[in-house]
Order: structure tokens, then sequence, then C-alpha cells
């Protein structure tokens, strides 16, 4: 127990969680787009075995080294390029998340038509089954990060607890603000395809350095808060007029 009381291993949880933070983001907006299709008494519900579930596969993943350092081996190599277990899990992944993102993005958009054609409400088991199946993808990528940057399984595992309580706590905020805004879902969505692309390129050996992704999300984001923040000046104006008319 000598490495509860090394600073640096303090310090490597503060920064681990950190992270872990960070990369979890994309875990909570896929979760609230997909919560969101369920009764209202059943999202919060939904949000929070999503999280949770996503803690338990990256518990599982960091206490099954072995068999994360065997992902990387090489499986086959068709035309020179060889793909890995990990290679394989993200690009479908990725595969999976740009066709979700786009169909949502479909519905959001043509939703009246679907909603006219008595389209059925998502179920509850459904939706849980998509969330697990992202979270192993996002946790693959999550673990990688963490053995990476500590050596006590016990601090990663404490990291990742830290992070998916901080997650727990931020996402019904995060889905209800998303969920009144139409234009903030709509961008929650493409950053989802973005991330998408990047999985599909992490598979095929082209790596993109995740600052990148998360600077064109928050520079994105930025210019969303403007947007928001010009449409609630304008409202008493029109509506001022109106009453004028």
């Amino acid at each position: 127990m000598e490495w509860l009381t090394n600073p640096e291993t303090w310090i490597a949880l503060a920064t681990l969680s950190a992270l872990e933070i960070v990369l979890g983001v994309d875990n909570i907006i896929f979760i609230s787009v997909l919560a969101s299709k369920l009764p209202k008494a059943q999202q919060a519900r939904a949000r929070r075995v999503g999280l949770l579930g996503a803690m338990v596969t990256r518990i599982l993943l960091l206490f099954s080294l072995a068999w994360l350092a065997r992902l990387t081996a090489p499986l086959f190599a068709p035309f020179g390029k060889p793909f890995s277990g990990r290679d394989l899990i993200l690009l479908g992944g990725g595969l999976f998340l740009l066709a979700k993102a786009t169909w949502e993005i479909h519905d959001n958009l043509e939703g009246g038509e679907h909603e006219a054609a008595g389209k059925p409400v998502a179920s509850f088991t459904s939706l849980i089954a998509q969330i697990m199946v992202l979270d192993i993808v996002f946790s693959l990528d999550s673990v990688i990060t963490a053995i990476g940057m500590a050596r006590q399984v016990g601090v990663m595992v404490a990291a990742v607890v830290i992070a998916v309580g901080v997650m727990l706590w931020a996402s019904g905020p995060i889905a209800t603000f998303v969920d009144r805004h139409p234009t903030i879902k709509i961008l929650a969505l493409s950053f989802l395809l973005l991330i998408g692309f990047s999985l599909v390129a992490e598979g095929f050996g082209q790596h993109i350095p995740k600052g990148y992704i998360y600077f064109a999300m928050g520079f994105s984001v930025f210019v969303e808060m403007l947007n928001l923040r010009a449409r609630t000046r304008a409202e008493p104006v029109h509506l001022q007029r109106r009453m004028q008319d």
C-alpha cells in the first residue's frame, strides 16, 4: 500500500480522472441523444444504466490487460495492411456510430413524417443494448489511454469511478439542455459523426490527434452559444413588434 502515500500517485489520479471525464463527453452525448427517444419517465434511468454500464465495462477491461495486449496483435493483412482485434472493434464501432448518427439526424429533421406513420416508441432494452455496444468502443480508447498514464490498476479504477460519478451528475443538465434546443441536438449528432469518422480512421491505422477533434467540437459549441445568445436577445424585439402590429 506504499503507493497510496506517493504524491505521484495522486497526481496521476487527478490527471487521469480529468482525462477520463473529457474522453467521456462523447459517451454522455450519445447516451443523452438515445435516451431522448424514450418516454420522459425512463430517460433518467436509461442515462444512469448506460453510464454505470460504461463504468463496469472499463473496469473489466482494466482487469483484462493480457486480453487487451492480444487485441493489438495482427490477425490478418489484406493487401499488406495488418488488422488487429482492436482495429476491427474500432472499425465496427465507428461505422455503427456513423450509421446511427445519420439515422438520428434524419429522424429529427423528418420526424413529422415518421410520427404521422405511427412510429413506435423505442424500447428501453434495445436502447440499452445500443449504448452497451458503443460503451465497449469508447471504453477501449479510454482504457488504453489509462494504461499508458498509470501503473497501478487501483489508480485507474479510481479514476474511472470518479469520472463516471461526475458524468452521472452532469448527464441530467446536459440532456435537458440538448433536448430543449433542437439545434444543439443536431450539433451533438454531428459530433457523433465526427467521432465515428475518427474511429474508422483509427481502425485503418490513421491516427487523428484527439486535440484536433475536441478543438473542432469546442469551437462549434462556442459559435452555437453565440447564436443562442443572439436569438435570446432578439426574441423580446420580435415580441414587441408583434404586440405593436
